[in-house]
């Protein structure tokens, strides 16, 4: 590689998405046994409800686990609020509950501290990383490593999809299933990849755009959340997610035939429950993008289809795909660089 192609903007985040299916891959293939044994020692002590630990994108992740939980496995489940334990000094009662802290890096400081104090309160702690070394996953009882190697672009891409492959195989092992339904998500994510030229089409509605809102239900909502991190990180575009339940109690008024609306409409029950929140959308004259399947793609102004007959649950594996592409496309569109957004550092040290 010449020293000009190594300094072309994005160069290392375009990389990294298209090491996507390899990751998938290496999760299914290596890193599913451990994963399934560390479920059956989980399982077999019977956590009464599970408590999600993270920042950021590992946020959505843990936000993912936590619809996963309460559909599959019918545990209630919560996202930790980890200033109780590291600022007011908290200590509550975790004796059976299982704590789960998803991070990419393992490194934060607030993470580490909120962790150890689950295990000195009775918790089952599990951290889910990408860094098997990390001092979180020293101070947890379990670990799982998303096998992902090293990351070196600022916007997590294939992290984020290989904690959520990890993830969904630690439920299914929690249910005593193998997780079988997803062998062929690496075949299928290399297949969204490869369509980048459809959302470099895509990214010229937003090269110019002062706001987005993203929107989804159910399973999608985290990738809404996900998508709107990418691109505010990366292109410095102001874009809110919402729940489409939460979209129709007010914030719909800011919806015009100007403003930009993408929907990730999953293919389910998610799917159904936004389909009146796409109705009012198209009624203010929005103009919408679905990331769904074709027929919803059709009824809106554009959008990009999935592939068909994935199971709901792990439809945010493919659902995020199009959307880190289109932050990487709208970014470089707009003259800047993705693999390096102002004011971030790779492991984020909040206490």
């Amino acid at each position: 590689m010449s020293e000009q192609q190594s300094h072309l903007p994005g160069r290392i985040m375009a990389a990294e998405m298209a090491e996507q299916p390899a990751v998938l891959q290496r999760i299914l293939d290596l890193g599913a046994p451990r994963i399934r044994e560390v479920a059956a020692q989980i399982g077999a002590r019977a956590p009464r409800f599970v408590l999600l630990t993270a920042r950021g994108t590992s946020d959505n992740a843990a936000l993912y686990a936590k619809y996963l939980v309460e559909v599959l496995l019918g545990k209630p489940a919560g996202l930790t609020s980890m200033s109780t334990t590291t600022a007011y000094g908290a200590r509550p009662d975790l004796r059976d509950v299982l704590v789960v802290t998803v991070s990419q890096s393992g490194g934060s400081p607030d993470l580490i501290a909120s962790t150890r104090a689950a295990r000195e309160a009775g918790a089952i702690t599990l951290a889910v990383t990408n860094n098997a070394a990390s001092p979180l996953a020293e101070v947890s009882e379990f670990h799982v490593d998303v096998l992902a190697g090293p990351e070196k672009a600022l916007p997590a891409t294939k992290t984020y999809t290989a904690e959520l492959l990890a993830l969904y195989l630690f439920v299914a092992g929690l249910r005593g299933e193998s997780g079988a339904a997803a062998e062929g998500l690496p075949r299928l994510a290399a297949e969204v990849l490869a369509r980048q030229a459809e959302v470099r089409a895509l990214a010229e509605r937003y090269r110019f755009a002062q706001r987005l809102v993203i929107t989804s239900r159910g399973y999608g909502y985290p990738t809404a959340r996900e998508a709107a991190l990418k691109l505010m990180e990366t292109s410095y575009i102001p874009a809110t997610p919402f729940s489409g339940a939460d979209l129709l109690h007010g914030p719909l008024a800011m919806v015009d035939n100007v403003s930009p609306v993408i929907a990730i409409v999953p293919d389910g029950k998610g799917g159904e429950a936004l389909q009146p929140v796409l109705d009012r959308l198209r009624g203010r004259g929005a103009d919408l993008v679905v990331i769904g399947q074709q027929e919803q793609v059709d009824a809106a102004s554009a959008g990009f289809a999935l592939p068909p007959g994935v199971p709901e649950e792990l439809q945010p594996v493919l659902e995020i795909l199009p959307l880190q592409q289109l932050a990487y496309e709208v970014t470089i569109a707009r003259g800047q660089d993705p693999d390096a957004p102002r004011a971030l550092a790779k492991v984020t040290e909040t206490h």
